[in-house]
């Protein structure tokens, strides 16, 4: 029996499979064209913490905006396309009212007065087609106001603080803001204890003082504050560590303990160490801890001219010029560089000038 040919068959079928093939790759990857409302990312740092709105911007073009193209009353998914996407690195209060941290779908209900914030729990729906109010977060009123005009929905921060921030949905001339505020503290507290000194830090007594130095500026958990400044002084004694612990202790009410490592402090110092000390003082107004400070640095270190300057602007911040002139030219006379030798004999020229 004679059989027909394949090869036209074949070669139909290869011609079918090409184009499907070519059709599957155009479906699968579609050619880049501009967005009517293209995608953006905002983020803000707040103390240590980070924020991030990832959303699509639409425009006016010359639309009706609120109560039109964004009808009051309904869900909104404050932006366009998917879900306009909010995330919180730590726990936040927002207007006051607790939320854990995690990445939430961000809708609002638009009203021609307050409006509703919504924080869902679902962050990867599409827009607010399928929003259920049995997964939010967090419900928060919020009170619109008027904004300069902006074509492009913009989210922004502002009234920044080390532990707050404002964001705000701005778009045609409305301004939509809502507060947010962190424990920033204990955040911090929070990332030592589990992070930073278990890490380098942790092999360092520079680590374990700026903790405790930490607590002891911002008057936050001195015992464990304490706890750091011990570790700190354990792995390497000095001048700074037992100045940390002495003002902790103090802070804790225990005086007499306060005593010993402030003097040992005193009788290990660098003459860099009284430096700083004594502009310390300096700077808090202490002006005679100062002047005793920048005193005993002379003493110890007699050929320094950096010591008898320092006590000498000590003296004339206090009023006495006599021995501000006095240890003025006792530094000129040691000191080697240009700079602080102009520096210095033109401060003496003013100071003998009154």
């Amino acid at each position: 029996m004679h059989l027909p040919s394949i090869k036209p068959m074949l070669g139909w079928i290869a011609c079918v499979a090409v184009v499907a093939a070519l059709s599957a790759s155009y479906a699968q990857d579609p050619m880049p064209v501009p967005q009517p409302s293209p995608a953006a990312t905002v983020k803000q740092t707040v103390g240590i913490a980070e924020i991030k709105i990832v959303y699509h911007r639409p425009g006016v073009k010359n639309r009706k905006i609120w109560g039109g193209l964004v009808p009051y009353g309904e869900i909104w998914r404050a932006g366009a396309n998917e879900n306009t996407i909010i995330t919180f690195s730590h726990a936040v209060k927002v207007e006051g009212k607790d939320l854990p941290a995690g990445t939430y779908g961000l809708h609002m209900i638009p009203t021609e007065g307050a409006w509703t914030i919504i924080f869902s729990k679902n962050s990867t729906s599409w827009g607010a087609y399928f929003y259920k109010e049995s997964e939010d977060a967090l419900r928060i009123p919020v009170k619109p106001g008027p904004a300069e005009y902006h074509e492009w929905l913009t989210y922004e921060f502002s009234d920044l603080t080390d532990s707050s921030a404002v964001v705000s949905l701005l778009w045609e001339k409305l301004r939509v803001p809502c507060s947010i505020k962190m424990n920033m503290h204990e955040i911090v507290l929070q990332h030592a204890r589990t992070a930073y000194l278990r890490g380098g830090a942790g092999f360092t007594w520079q680590g374990f003082n700026q903790a405790a130095a930490y607590c002891l500026a911002n008057n936050v958990d001195l015992a464990e504050g304490l706890e750091w400044a011990n570790r700190s002084v354990a792995l390497n004694e000095n001048f700074t560590n037992l100045r940390t612990k002495a003002a902790l202790l103090e802070k804790l009410g225990k005086t007499e303990e306060a005593a010993s490592p402030r003097e040992k402090s005193l009788r290990i110092a660098t003459e860099a160490d009284l430096n700083t000390l004594g502009y310390q003082y300096l700077n808090n107004g202490k002006m005679k801890e100062a002047i005793e400070v920048f005193e005993k640095n002379v003493k110890e270190h007699p050929d320094s001219w950096n010591a008898y300057d320092s006590l000498a602007e000590a003296l004339e911040k206090s009023g006495d010029t006599k021995g501000a002139i006095k240890n003025y030219e006792k530094a000129l006379s040691l000191v080697q560089d240009d700079v602080n030798k102009k520096r210095i004999t033109a401060t003496l020229g003013r100071l003998k000038g009154k």
